[in-house]
């Protein structure tokens, strides 16, 4: 597949002197090389936008979602959404099921968004004084843009795009180098829906187009998927252009086994959660918290579901886990596995130099364990983005919550249990954005925000729902006055 740009209606081929190889994570084949695309890229996907945005912000709100049905149609299509489901696999590393799910969670947020002419509805108040009412109105900001991740190249993009295009904005989407090929398709659908020209533009690249979109002038507001560091980067540099940013980061996220939990539901669905998508999203368990009794039976049922797990390329039959993004990735967890180890801690699963059979250049690790982690320790605190679950004891609830809330993060906690007591007051004491009870994966449905605190999430307002409604819009407060005088005679 040859990458290209799209911008005000056309594929572009990049005038470009260096590319990144696009390799698939299972078989190690290069499938295709991203342009790494120049400011100048940006600036000319920005013109585009801003003289789009003129006439698009005027097309009526019933009129513009009426863009978004079709695409949700074209993207829902049983074979195209299988398609784009195997680009993600062969791409991400994803399994087949996996990529179909995320995709699901795309399309629920074009739904959502096409209730745009409900949610941009503003307020009025007659009489604020004698004679006097006040108005505030929604309207756009103009143009946006996502710096998309590799994990969901999908799904992610849609937490924004159709909120945005629905109240009126135009847009641009950077996909991540390593995974430009899923939107290089969506694209080709979005192409078919007819959108005006320099309504939804595509540009592909690296750091250097990233700068260009954070720098650039005509771009208002910016979301972004990735990790903690970039996250701040992303948020200041923005910011400091004087933009509207949303910048979700990592995460290291817990969950609290509690004595009376269903053991086995428990631990088949901490483990989907540990070790689905190979670990690499920001939703995964990472920290499993064992409290009192519950340790003995627990750590040997997950010992036993991860040592269990199939692992191999995601579209063959019965696979279960596919491989990480690339080589450098799986050294690195790789490594922290190693570390875990040198600071003290056992390693009863361990998924170092994993060879899948007939796939012997992919980056496979498989699904790991380390007990008797340490709190404070690097591996209890650092984002390890891999197939890798960390046990760690404590005896009461109290100890629990007090290490839930010590850590850095706050995307997601959880918590397994029968006693609605304690549900309650994890669900009121938990530092962190998106609360799970006896869920593993505490995903929002797409009219709900997706929430993030702490050094997880770098903003206000979130994507999703009502949130994403406030980023892509901005309140203007109209106070008017019509004095009788003024009133013609009929």
């Amino acid at each position: 597949m040859e990458i290209l740009n799209y911008i005000n209606g056309e594929w572009i081929k990049p005038n470009v002197k260096e590319y990144f190889d696009v390799i698939n994570p299972a078989t190690g084949e290069v499938i295709a090389k991203t342009p790494l695309g120049t400011k100048a890229d940006v600036d000319a996907a920005a013109k585009a936008a801003s003289e789009a945005f003129v006439s698009w912000r005027r097309v009526p709100v019933n009129d513009r979602v009426q863009y978004l049905f079709k695409l949700r149609n074209l993207m829902r299509d049983a074979e195209r959404g299988d398609e784009i489901a195997k680009l993600i696999t062969n791409e991400c590393g994803k399994t087949f099921e996996e990529a179909k799910a995320e995709m699901v969670r795309a399309y629920e947020n074009i739904e959502v968004a096409s209730g745009m002419p409900h949610m941009s509805k503003g307020e009025f108040v007659e009489d604020i004084a004698p004679g006097i009412d006040e108005i505030m109105i929604r309207q756009p900001v103009g143009v946006c843009a996502t710096i998309a991740p590799f994990n969901f190249p999908g799904m992610i993009p849609f937490w924004y795009l159709p909120y945005a295009l629905a109240a009126g904005n135009t847009y641009i989407i950077k996909p991540s180098e390593k995974v430009p090929m899923t939107m290089q398709f969506i694209f080709k659908l979005i192409e078919q829906v007819g959108f005006p020209k320099g309504v939804v533009n595509l540009v592909n690249g690296a750091k250097d187009t990233v700068d260009g979109i954070l720098e650039h002038p005509a771009i208002r507001a910016i979301t972004f998927v990735g990790s903690t560091n970039v996250a701040k980067y992303i948020y200041a540099t923005a910011a400091s252009h004087g933009k509207r940013v949303q910048a979700q980061g990592g995460a290291k996220n817990p969950v609290i086994i509690l004595p009376d939990a269903d053991m086995e539901m428990a631990t088949k669905i901490i483990a989907d959660s540990a070790f689905g998508c190979a670990g690499q999203r920001c939703l995964a368990v990472s920290l499993a918290v064992t409290v009192g009794e519950s340790r003995n039976m627990f750590n040997e049922l997950i010992c036993d579901a991860a040592s269990s797990r199939t692992v191999g390329y995601g579209l063959d039959a019965g696979v279960q886990m596919g491989p990480v993004i690339n080589l450098a990735a799986q050294q690195r967890v790789e490594q922290l596995i190693a570390l875990c180890a040198k600071e003290g801690a056992s390693v009863p699963v361990d998924g170092r130099g994993t060879v899948v059979k007939g796939y012997e250049r992919g980056s496979f690790v498989r699904p790991t364990i380390l007990s008797e982690v340490k709190p404070g320790s690097e591996i209890a605190r650092v984002e390890i983005f891999g197939p890798v679950l960390s046990l760690m004891h404590v005896n009461s609830i109290d100890e629990a919550i007090q290490l839930v809330n010590s850590g850095q993060y706050g995307n997601q906690a959880s918590l397994f249990t029968t006693s609605g007591n304690a549900a309650r007051r994890f669900r009121y004491e938990a530092d962190a954005g998106n609360i799970g009870i006896n869920i593993g994966v505490a995903a929002p449905m797409a009219f709900f925000p997706f929430s993030g605190w702490k050094e997880s999430f770098f903003g206000d307002m979130h994507g999703q729902g009502m949130d994403a409604v406030e980023f892509f819009t901005q309140k203007k407060v109209v106070v008017e006055r019509w004095p009788k005088e003024w009133t013609r005679k009929f």
